[in-house]
């Protein structure tokens, strides 16, 4: 451990890993890879209120796209990925980079290649309401102050130390 991360474990926030290239939240103001898919939400080019929940799975690569009340994007259909999906993917790929996302999707990728031709799934329907409360949840600890005292509502991760 260097001397910049000493005492890194006793906080309650962890360091954000900086993204692999710089990129600008206002198109995809959320991205993660977790529950096995790539997911996050993605802003609509219309309508400034309206935001879609996009998502694709490991391995099946199956795809789904709606807004975060659940009524269907009418981009997407069959194994056609709408817009929405397109940016999420080129955002994940800026937030993480291609050798991470195409792991995590289970997908055989190189540098230079288009995940975008990769990933060969169909449409499939997944929980958008799930992946929009944690946008939202990420949106209340961006409020947050900078603080080393713990945050009650995190007290239940243990301390790396603690864990043998």
């Amino acid at each position: 451990m260097s001397s910049g991360d000493a005492g890194w474990e006793e906080r309650s926030a962890v360091r954000v890993v900086p993204p692999v290239q710089p990129r600008k939240l206002a198109k995809v103001p959320f991205v993660e890879l977790a529950e096995g898919r790539l997911q996050g939400v993605v802003s609509s080019g219309s309508d400034i209120a309206r935001v879609y929940v996009s998502s694709i799975a490991a391995e099946t690569h199956n795809f789904s796209c709606s807004t975060n009340n659940n009524r269907p994007c009418g981009g997407a259909g069959g194994s056609y990925r709408c817009k929405h999906l397109k940016a999420l993917i080129d955002e994940a790929v800026k937030q993480y980079g291609l050798e991470r996302v195409a792991r995590y999707l289970k997908v055989e990728a190189s540098e230079g290649d288009d995940l975008h031709f990769l990933l060969q799934g169909t449409q499939e329907k997944a929980p958008a309401a799930m992946v929009f409360s944690r946008f939202l949840r990420h949106l209340t600890y961006l409020e947050v102050p900078a603080t080393p005292e713990p945050l009650p509502e995190m007290h239940w991760y243990p301390a790396l130390k603690a864990v043998r």
